[in-house]
């Protein structure tokens, strides 16, 4: 399981021009779901594209645990025999989930609703991480969970036998609640409503309506309020999986910072409530073309081209904040390399991450000679201009796969190289990384 395994040091020499084509892998978000949707369906759902890093890997255990058939026939390539709504079967064992927090949680919401009992556990982050902002609405179905002190994994939760639909304001901007939220309405009777104050990415809900369900969603005066009409048959479907922008967002920064650098990356999705990043980049001056909109798998996607880029610090708007919280450790690289101020406000949610993902960057940038602030909600970075972050730091990355590859991206444009502790976690959400970066002309080596 990620982050099980040796620490693996990395450096990052500065590099020359990063040019050519990134293909970056499927969409993390969008491959788990896929997985469990399709565990949820009557019949074959076959997907192409499906992202083969160690967290979707894990959900996909966790799927055959519940008694799906889940088969890998190529590279991204998989089919999923579903059980129906309600069909899991008791798991024999305990489901580790190695450091997949939406694997788990979104999981923890399908079997909520049916009479049985799963224990769930992870790597030493995922353990740390706060599970009651799942449980405690699962609560109101009839769910019970019990686990460590402050709603810790390792963890076990016993579904209702006989639940009730729930009508549930979300206290945080959070995607994996709110689909926790839905994927246990659909073993309920009736209607259940999740209303957000802030919307978050919303492939659950796109892909809950093509595999069938009764699903409104309506924008009013309290934020979107999603109706899901409980019980559904769902129906097995092909699902194309795009290409995950918060992957792309390693090789697009990367190639703003980097002198000369000229590369394209096809097929990104460009989903609204996932593109908050490329918003941010333009805005400071990045030099991104988006080409041959298109719609793919029912998501929006793009072809980018991202050339070398001078830019300058931002106020970034807090409201932008869920649809990039989890590129917002990259951008402060991407800040680092910026003229002025770059101002993230509205970032708590970053605290409770695979790591305290503000304190990290702090951390590391500061190692790196780079000045910033922050509080509990914010992150200002003093940029030092193109080239000009002296490195010469080893960061540690606490388990964060996020965190690792933002500081090796740091160090293609520093003075001096920037290592990294542990490069492993990489493999939870981008296994090609390394490769592809080499591939553009990075200067990536192992200790």
């Amino acid at each position: 399981m990620s982050g099980h395994g040796p620490a693996q040091v990395m450096t990052a020499t500065k590099s020359g021009p990063l040019i050519g084509r990134a293909e970056v892998p499927g969409d993390k978000s969008i491959s788990h779901r896929a997985l469990i949707f399709g565990a949820m369906a009557v019949g074959e759902t076959r997907i192409t594209g499906l992202l083969e890093g160690q967290d979707v890997l894990d959900t996909a255990s966790a799927m055959r645990a519940f008694g799906a058939e889940v088969t890998q026939h190529g590279q991204g390539a998989w089919s999923v025999h579903g059980v129906g709504v309600g069909g899991f079967r008791e798991p024999t064992g305990v489901i580790d989930f190695g450091n997949s927090g939406t694997g788990v949680r979104l999981i923890m919401g399908a079997m909520a609703t049916t009479a049985m009992t799963a224990t769930f556990t992870g790597d030493a982050s995922l353990r740390k991480r706060p599970m009651g902002r799942v449980t405690d609405p699962l609560a109101l179905f009839g769910t019970q969970a019990y686990g460590r002190r402050g709603g810790r994994l390792p963890m076990t939760l016993v579904g209702a036998a006989n639940p009730v639909p729930v009508r549930y304001t979300t206290p945080m901007p959070s995607a994996q609640v709110k689909s926790a939220v839905l994927l246990a309405g659909l073993n309920a009777p009736g209607q259940t409503v999740v209303i957000e104050r802030e919307a978050t990415r919303d492939h659950s809900e796109r892909m809950l309506v093509g595999f069938g369900a009764e699903l409104v969603v309506e924008q009013t005066d309290e934020g979107n309020v999603i109706t899901l009409t409980g019980q559904p048959d769902l129906r097995p479907q092909v699902v194309a999986v795009p290409r995950d922008p918060s992957s792309a967002a390693f090789p697009v920064c990367a190639a703003l910072i980097v002198e000369g650098s000229d590369i394209f990356v096809p097929g990104v999705s460009q989903n609204l409530t996932r593109n908050g990043v490329y918003l941010t980049l333009v805005e400071m001056g990045a030099d991104i073309t988006f080409e041959n909109p298109r719609e793919e798998g029912g998501e929006p996607v793009a072809d980018l081209r991202v050339k070398f880029s001078e830019m300058t610090g931002i106020e970034v708007p807090p409201e932008r904040a869920p649809s990039m919280i989890d590129e917002y450790p990259v951008l402060a690289v991407v800040a680092a390399n910026a003229t002025g101020r770059t101002v993230m406000r509205g970032i708590k949610e970053l605290r409770v991450k695979e790591s305290d993902r503000i304190d990290a960057m702090a951390r590391g940038l500061e190692a790196c000679g780079v000045m910033v602030e922050e509080d509990e909600d914010t992150l200002i970075v003093h940029g030092r201009g193109p080239g000009s972050m002296p490195g010469g730091a080893t960061c540690a990355t606490h388990l964060d796969h996020r965190i690792a590859m933002s500081f090796l991206v740091a160090g293609m444009a520093s003075v001096a190289p920037i290592s990294i502790d542990d490069a492993s976690p990489i493999a939870t959400s981008f296994p090609l990384f390394e490769g592809l970066m080499t591939g553009l002309g990075a200067t990536l080596t192992k200790a």
